[in-house]
């Protein structure tokens, strides 16, 4: 078991899985560490899809062309979840107030279950096992995907996690500098300087894309990720939210 620093500090997203099966114990040791995650409320408003069925990782492949969804050897879907507690009031005779057509409730439904894919992500790290975050299960089709997924009503995929014995040791990714993540007490007033250290982390990153093990590419930071936000207003996730029963209204 890696100790926390190795683990915190040393994550890489691994893309590419030996054909080993994990250790149900490990993964126990997983799932025990998603089940303790802090939540809002202690309400637990997400849960996780632990998908191992291979016929199944191929389909979901078919729909978001993420190889890994189907190399790894398990895939955990992270999801906001207001349907179990829902059930529970009604057998209670309790009236459900229309949280999920909040702002709020979908938020704290994503966050809860951000929260638990960060533990799974860690157990498995220090597991000695590599970790993919894929996002894409959330946008690529999701009505579909939710078919597959059979999700009832107040349930939506937030994000998907490949998990595996890893092949693969990718070089770690530059982050920016802690003075631009890191604010002191109050978010920094300097915009010129922070402009000038953005730049400078924008080189960073391009010559890591120049130089990294594998595949290399001409990309810096701010482009590359300017170019997926213009591909996700595409998106039409309100539409979606709204057939899994979350009518946003303020």
């Amino acid at each position: 078991m890696k100790d926390v620093k190795e683990t915190l500090l040393e994550r890489t997203s691994v893309r590419r899985y030996e054909r080993e099966a994990i250790a149900e114990e490990t993964m126990e040791f997983i799932f025990d560490a998603i089940r303790n995650t802090p939540t809002s409320y202690n309400g637990q408003q997400f849960s996780v899809i632990d998908i191992s069925d291979q016929t199944l990782k191929e389909e979901l492949y078919a729909i978001t062309g993420q190889k890994q969804l189907k190399t790894c050897n398990r895939l955990l879907i992270f999801c906001s979840d207001y349907n179990k507690i829902t059930l529970l009031a009604g057998k209670k005779g309790l009236d459900m107030p229309k949280f999920t057509d909040t702002m709020d409730g979908v938020t704290i439904g994503i966050i809860d279950a951000s929260l638990a894919m960060m533990s799974a992500v860690v157990a498995a790290q220090s597991a000695g096992l590599g970790s993919n975050c894929i996002g894409y299960l959330r946008t690529a089709d999701p009505a579909k995907i939710a078919e597959l997924l059979k999700l009832p009503k107040g349930v939506f995929v937030v994000c998907g996690l490949a998990i595996g014995v890893p092949r693969e040791q990718p070089d770690l990714k530059p982050k920016q500098p802690k003075p631009l993540m890191i604010h002191k007490n109050h978010y920094r007033q300097d915009n010129d300087r922070m402009v000038d250290e953005m730049e400078a982390y924008d080189e960073v990153v391009k010559h890591y894309n120049r130089t990294r093990a594998g595949g290399t590419t001409d990309n810096d930071w701010v482009a590359h990720i300017i170019n997926y936000y213009d591909h996700a207003m595409e998106y039409r996730i309100l539409d979606y939210l709204k057939d899994q029963g979350y009518d946003v209204k303020k």
